[in-house]
């Protein structure tokens, strides 16, 4: 790629950022979406796969990190990078050639914006989920570490920043929980998470956390945001959305009585 003037405000290197626990089957396919890449920095959270092993390659830098948060680890990712503009996928995330071509046209480009959201496509259990809450799901995935950071939170993590930011045409396929049983295990982590966001803000679980919270996850998504028109599952993410706000209280229950 070209290398700017350093005179001059832009380049057009890039950092791909990403980290990792367990991604055996998604490593290769990502740091191959990621050749546009001019580095590609990943920080695993001691994984007992293989994706140390698939992660081998020239481009990459594989660090290993203790996990705490998923701000704390993305921003300790960023501290990694060597380039002012990054990209930061998750690894279930698949990039297609047109998107991958549009950012490196956008670095190149000086834009104004120092990030840009993009349009993830939800697929879950093989079939596109076009309605569920999910036809306005858009993230950072693109921007300049002088002017973002992740904002501290624990679970839900987003980009920081008071500068524009922009969005870019070309979609990414979020080729996420492959099954019931997949979707269960990363549920546990992020209802510990937000259980521990809540318990350091002295919120106590009652009888509107176990019941209403769930009830109303479930038909805001079903009826409200159209679960239904996506068939059995939307029934089911539907429902599994609901179940985590559920177990989320029972955590934070559970993490009370140890004090009491």
């Amino acid at each position: 790629m070209v290398i700017f003037d350093k005179n001059l405000t832009f380049y057009c290197m890039i950092s791909a950022l990403a980290i990792t626990y367990n991604e055996e089957h998604n490593i290769e396919r990502y740091i191959k979406s990621m050749s546009f890449a001019d580095e590609i920095i990943i920080v695993d959270s001691f994984s007992t796969d293989n994706t140390e092993a698939l992660a081998k390659h020239p481009n990459v830098t594989f660090i290993k990190r203790q996990f705490d948060d998923f701000s704390s680890q993305k921003n300790y990712a960023i501290s990694l990078a060597n380039h002012d503009w990054v990209t930061f996928f998750d690894l279930d995330e698949v990039v297609p050639n047109n998107l991958a071509e549009e950012l490196v046209a956008t670095v190149k480009s000086n834009p104004e914006a120092k990030a840009f959201r993009v349009k993830r496509d939800f697929h879950f259990m093989g079939k596109r989920i076009k309605y569920s809450g999910f036809q306005t799901d858009v993230a950072v995935r693109l921007f300049n570490i002088n002017y973002c950071k992740y904002n501290g939170k624990l679970v839900h993590e987003a980009i920081e920043t008071t500068a524009t930011i922009g969005k870019l045409k070309y979609h990414v396929d979020h080729q996420t929980y492959k099954d019931f049983d997949n979707y269960n295990q990363k549920l546990t982590q992020y209802s510990k998470l937000q259980a521990e966001a809540l318990y350091t803000k002295n919120v106590r679980p009652n009888l509107y956390h176990f019941l209403f919270r769930p009830w109303y996850r479930f038909m805001h998504q079903y009826f409200l945001r159209f679960g239904f028109l996506d068939g059995k599952e939307g029934f089911i993410i539907c429902y599994v959305h609901a179940f985590s706000v559920f177990k989320r209280y029972i955590q934070l229950w559970t993490m009370y009585r140890k004090i009491d």
